[in-house]
């Protein structure tokens, strides 16, 4: 049975799978795949489109299919693709309609199906409890649905993903898990029971959530699920509804990150609202990051029981001033600048400099004689894991005025940092922590992947009480105080700007995504705290805004439907209206300020 190693990398062993002609699991490296934003219908505009993600690097490609037509709509995009001498495989992605499923698997390589909408409750219309047998009659109504699809699946030599999605998670899940990952969970282990007694392994499973901390939680219970079960399929990783620009990044390398820096995962889709072509390079450059801590030096450490992988707990520190305790993570901004996030504190000839100008000493460890005699209300301490000594850890157990600066040049980086955290546990050390990282880019992007990738997961592991990000490359220091705080929002431990939740778009998309997105973030975007969501169409559009407070969903072409959390409160608006609308319903609510 494999177990994560905390500190050294190891990858999931999981079984090899075939997509057409890309094998996926098992020694196989990390695929990346995107999603095209077209009309299926639109057979030349899919395959420009499918020949630009595939020429961005896209090794498959997923086409919306909401029926029938659409179905065979996606076969003519195959042959044209085969015409053209592409061979990228297509996945067909299903929701509400098993008839089309069964259509497109005989026409691509693969198709998703969504567990939370394949077939329709037994209770149309009544969300009042399940009885046991009720709750069993609707899995056999999945089961007797299910392995007609299977079998056409094994005909055709067709894969499946069996694709989880928080926001579309079934009536009957949700009466008896809750909106939890324990639901989540279970309805994948349903679909993946039937394919194990069907002897049908051609299975590639996902869990999205645009959630960072749910969904990271949720694959690592469904491993561990699936590793008592003696289940070994693929996983697909991805946050759902990223967002685009820098939110996007930032969100999805927080969340993709964590779980490739456990050693889960063997394709990945960066769930952007751009073009899908755009998204190719990120995930690239996030599997290649990654995939650099293969081979490092092995890291000795004692895990701590107190660390949970499965549910948000954050280590229990004593404050410091605002640092640890109760508060939430600082940022210390690497210099002076105009900032439009105002850090906490800010690097000064090597002392830290507090909101109102006061300056505190930075110490390293062969500095600990000279804390003895310093007065200053909060003394900053340079660590790294391999600084722990008996001294060390004598003077981290006893003052009361410190703050550690870990700081790591381990090739794996984020297990050398958390082998310091869990050392403090062992010995019940309480003192805070700001995790720092230094990099050299000259590229922004690649400054917010590495780093959102590397802090992320400690942050969503409940690791961390402030973060100093550096860069000595060409980054403006406004710039990489941004990606600071955009990690701490993206973990869900620090707010500081509106969060949109934003679908990457797809063939459902009912309104111009990008061109809606801008619009709304310019009205909007002073709205701290705020969480708008922006959706193309209503597949998974409710579900995933229940964490957010409003919605702007389209409810057909030219019309948009408004939500406050669940509740839908203005329906078919037209398109030209609705952002006024938006603006008017959040007034109405008292959330608006100047």
């Amino acid at each position: 049975m494999w177990k994560l190693n905390q500190f050294n990398y190891t990858r999931r062993p999981s079984d090899r799978i075939q997509i057409g002609k890309v094998l996926v699991g098992g020694d196989q490296p990390v695929r990346v795949q995107s999603m095209a934003n077209t009309d299926t219908n639109d057979i030349a505009g899919s395959v420009a489109q499918c020949l630009r993600i595939v020429e961005a690097g896209g090794e498959i490609v997923r086409f919306t299919t909401q029926g029938i037509r659409e179905a065979e709509s996606i076969g003519k995009i195959h042959a044209a693709l085969r015409d053209r001498g592409c061979d990228v495989p297509l996945v067909a992605d299903i929701h509400f309609n098993a008839n089309a499923a069964d259509v497109a698997a005989t026409q691509v390589e693969k198709v998703r199906i969504n567990p939370g909408n394949y077939v329709g409750s037994i209770k149309i219309g009544d969300t009042s409890d399940y009885t046991d047998d009720e709750f069993a009659r609707e899995y056999e109504k999945i089961r007797a649905r299910f392995i007609p699809f299977l079998n056409i699946c094994k005909e055709h030599g067709t894969a499946i993903r069996i694709g989880v999605n928080h926001g579309s998670l079934s009536e009957r899940m949700m009466n008896r898990y809750g909106d939890t990952s324990r639901g989540m969970v279970e309805s994948c282990l349903e679909f993946l029971n039937i394919c194990k007694e069907q002897n049908f392994t051609n299975v590639v499973i996902s869990m999205k959530t645009s959630n960072t901390v749910m969904m990271v939680e949720t694959v690592r219970l469904l491993v561990a699920e699936m590793e008592v079960a003696d289940l070994h399929f693929p996983l697909h990783l991805g946050v759902t509804e990223a967002g685009d620009g820098e939110d996007g990044r930032i969100k999805s390398a927080v969340g993709i990150g964590a779980l490739l820096a456990d050693g889960i995962g063997d394709t990945i889709r960066v769930s952007l609202s751009e073009e899908p072509e755009a998204e190719i390079p990120v995930g690239r450059l996030l599997v290649s990051y990654v995939s650099t801590r293969k081979g490092h030096a092995p890291i000795q450490a004692v895990e701590s029981p107190e660390v949970s992988r499965f549910e948000y707990r954050r280590r229990k520190t004593h404050a410091v001033a605002n640092i640890g305790g109760e508060n939430v993570p600082v940022v210390i901004a690497p210099s002076d600048g105009g900032y439009a996030v105002v850090p906490d504190y800010i690097l000064s000839d090597n002392k830290v400099q507090g909101a109102s100008g006061e300056l505190f000493p930075i110490y390293t460890v062969k500095d600990l004689n000279a804390i003895e005699g310093d007065v200053s209300a909060i003394k900053f301490l340079k660590l790294n894991y391999r600084d722990l000594n008996p001294t060390v850890v004598d003077v981290l157990q006893t003052r009361t005025d410190l703050v550690v600066l870990l700081q790591t040049d381990h090739q794996n980086g984020v297990a050398e940092q958390r082998a310091f955290f869990h050392a403090l546990l062992n010995v019940d050390s309480t003192v805070p922590v700001v995790l720092a990282r230094s990099y050299a880019e000259n590229d922004l992007q690649y400054l917010q992947i590495k780093s959102a990738a590397d802090l992320g997961v400690l942050f969503i592991d409940g690791l961390g009480d402030g973060i100093l990000l550096e860069n000595k490359g060409n980054i403006s220091v406004e710039a990489i105080n941004s990606v600071a705080f955009g990690i701490l929002q993206a973990s869900r431990v620090r707010v500081t700007k509106t969060e949109f939740i934003s679908c990457p778009g797809c063939g459902r998309t009912m309104f111009k995504l990008q061109t809606v997105i801008a619009r709304v973030k310019a009205r909007t975007s002073h709205l701290k705290g705020l969480k708008i969501g922006i959706m193309g169409c209503v597949v998974n559009g409710p579900g995933e805004m229940a964490d957010a407070d409003y919605g702007y969903v389209g409810a057909g072409r030219g019309k948009v439907s408004l939500y406050k959390k669940k509740d839908c409160l203005e329906r078919n608006i037209p398109e030209d209206e609705a952002v006024d609308k938006l603006i008017g319903l959040i007034k109405q609510n008292g959330d608006w300020h100047e």
